[in-house]
């Protein structure tokens, strides 16, 4: 059994070499190591369908095949979490977290689906898997992007 200040202590070591540099003449710390995807998994939306009309509150519910879903944390093999993109261009980096913004709403409780309210106009929605730190599966497990207009 370790000792409290000697487990800490080994806690602070890993802590510090985690934010090591990569190499001297880098400044950002090592991001943290990608989850292989299995094969096979598809990630989409029930609902809305893409080119669909909607009202600007609109209940969005998630499909997995080949995964399981579990909550943020939760290291399980062969699952995830659901990242809702909204009007978002292109992928988050892949080497850091997803970020949490008003384009990155996250579902780290394990949710499958969720009611957002949308501004008129058409908008672009995208499903991002991630693994239980957030990170991007290796490769990515994304959706098609689909379009809804609100009215």
């Amino acid at each position: 059994m370790l000792h409290r200040p000697l487990l800490l202590s080994a806690f602070a070591l890993a802590a510090g070499l985690y934010m090591l540099p990569l190499a001297a003449d880098e400044a950002k710390p090592m991001s943290p190591p990608r989850t292989a995807a299995p094969a096979g998994v598809e990630l989409y939306f029930i609902s809305p369908k893409d080119g669909e009309t909607v009202s600007s509150e609109l209940t969005v519910r998630f499909g997995l095949r080949g995964m399981g879903v579990s909550p943020a944390g939760n290291m399980a093999k062969g699952t995830g979490h659901h990242h809702l993109l909204i009007d978002v261009e292109d992928l988050p980096a892949l080497d850091k977290p997803i970020p949490a913004d008003e384009h990155h709403v996250h579902f780290g409780g394990g949710q499958t689906e969720t009611t957002i309210k949308l501004a008129p106009g058409k908008h672009t929605l995208q499903l991002d898997l991630a693994d239980a730190l957030h990170m991007q599966f290796d490769p990515p497990i994304v959706s098609e992007k689909i379009t809804v207009t609100v009215k």
